[in-house]
């Protein structure tokens, strides 16, 4: 049987799709940035696709709350729409196409539904609870690799890795594994979603880089968790088949 989005997944694909494509006109075009509180980069790309999912979301479903990346939390918590408007914005800075436009609405911190839009690759990978995940229309799913030898790692950058103490564990990974690449973000978490990487390491995240991406990951079939393999929202996220998951941990314990 054909699967019929709810309204809200609709409704979270289509302004996911129209606040990505808001972006291309700044991409690979040396837009300027501006250097946040945390030192992390932003753009006017990243503040325009905030402002049009959140006039989106106003009027039709004006009751919501909504936490965002550029503009914080305004309204209820317990049924709230999350935003990342540019999920990579260094990417997006240094024109390469791996960033994405993030998506998705929880109910008491249970996330129904989740979308990553990426705009300058023409992709879009979404889910809703219970219903699975798609990419591009297609049902999404992880790979069968059943160990770390022969498989496909993704993981954020050599400087997070350092800086939070997870460099030794991804050199244990990497003299294992078939190829490791630094496909970050949210970009390397839809490819273990959609059966193209086996597994991705990311040490440092905010909440808004995973609502989306752990329902996705979860309803294709695949494990999203904690280094220590727990499941939960934490500052760090590992997302993985299922069948390489112990190995990953074992690295990172080692």
């Amino acid at each position: 049987m054909k699967y019929s989005m709810s309204p809200l997944l609709a409704f979270a694909v289509d302004t996911a799709f129209r606040a990505g494509r808001a972006t291309l006109p700044y991409f690979q075009t040396g837009v300027g940035r501006e250097l946040k509180a945390d030192r992390s980069p932003v753009t006017v790309a990243d503040r325009t696709a905030e402002r049009i999912i959140r006039e989106a979301i106003a009027a039709a479903y004006p009751d919501h709350g909504i936490y965002g990346e550029e503009e914080g939390e305004t309204g209820p918590t317990d049924r709230r729409w999350v935003i990342d408007p540019i999920d990579g914005t260094k990417s997006f800075i240094a024109g390469v196409p791996l960033y994405a436009t993030l998506l998705s609405f929880e109910v008491d911190g249970q996330v129904l539904v989740g979308v990553s839009a990426f705009p300058a690759l023409n992709e879009m990978v979404y889910a809703e609870r219970g219903c699975g995940a798609f990419w591009d229309g297609r049902v999404a799913r992880v790979s069968v690799t059943p160990s770390l030898e022969g498989s496909t790692v993704a993981c954020g950058g050599h400087k997070s890795l350092l800086q939070y103490g997870r460099w030794e564990g991804m050199a244990r990974i990497a003299a294992r594994a078939m190829t490791t690449r630094t496909w970050g973000d949210a970009y390397g978490h839809c490819l273990v979603a959609t059966g193209r990487a086996d597994a991705m390491i990311d040490p440092i995240v905010a909440p808004y880089d995973i609502s989306a991406i752990e329902l996705i990951v979860r309803e294709a079939g695949g494990t999203f968790t904690n280094f220590a393999g727990k499941s939960g929202r934490f500052a760090e996220a590992i997302s993985t088949n299922g069948h390489v998951l112990d190995e990953v941990r074992e690295a990172f314990a080692g």
